[in-house]
């Protein structure tokens, strides 16, 4: 068993999820289902993650070599009754339409953010850029972004 440290509680993953990527042992062997599958070669963002508080694409990590990290998903991100405040500004801002790549943009906003609570738009342009929307929200993205780094 490897031992993992995954949205502040310390996590057993099954053996036969140690040489996988941390995206499917997240998915399959830990039920954490938040964090989407899209490309699977680290283009798309879909399953952006924080390690160590740094924004992660999950389907490039092996899940084995993450003992000791801090794993944060978006479902240790904040909760129903109390959102983060970029999950809030999704919701305000009216943010997502199919919502397919939302875990991912707002892990890789949160992480942004963490590290520069006020940003500028080049700032947050830079920071976005990995992380693909199907739909075109990324003006409501940066809406929701610019609200919470005021």
């Amino acid at each position: 068993m490897t031992r993992l440290r995954i949205n502040g509680r310390d996590v057993s993953l099954p053996d036969d999820f140690a040489e996988a990527s941390l995206l499917d042992a997240l998915r399959e062997g830990l039920d954490l289902r938040g964090t989407r599958y899209g490309c699977g070669v680290g283009m798309c963002g879909a399953c952006t993650v924080h390690v160590d508080g740094q924004a992660q694409r999950a389907c490039l990590l092996r899940a084995g070599d993450l003992a000791g990290r801090r794993i944060t998903t978006i479902e240790g991100l904040g909760t129903e009754d109390r959102p983060h405040p970029v999950q809030a500004a999704w919701v305000e801002e009216r943010v997502p339409q199919c919502g397919f790549c939302q875990s991912g943009q707002i892990m890789s906003a949160a992480a942004l953010l963490a590290g520069n609570p006020s940003p500028d738009r080049a700032a947050i342009d830079a920071a976005m850029a990995g992380n693909l929307c199907r739909c075109g929200t990324y003006p409501r993205i940066v809406r929701a972004i610019e609200k919470v780094g005021r």
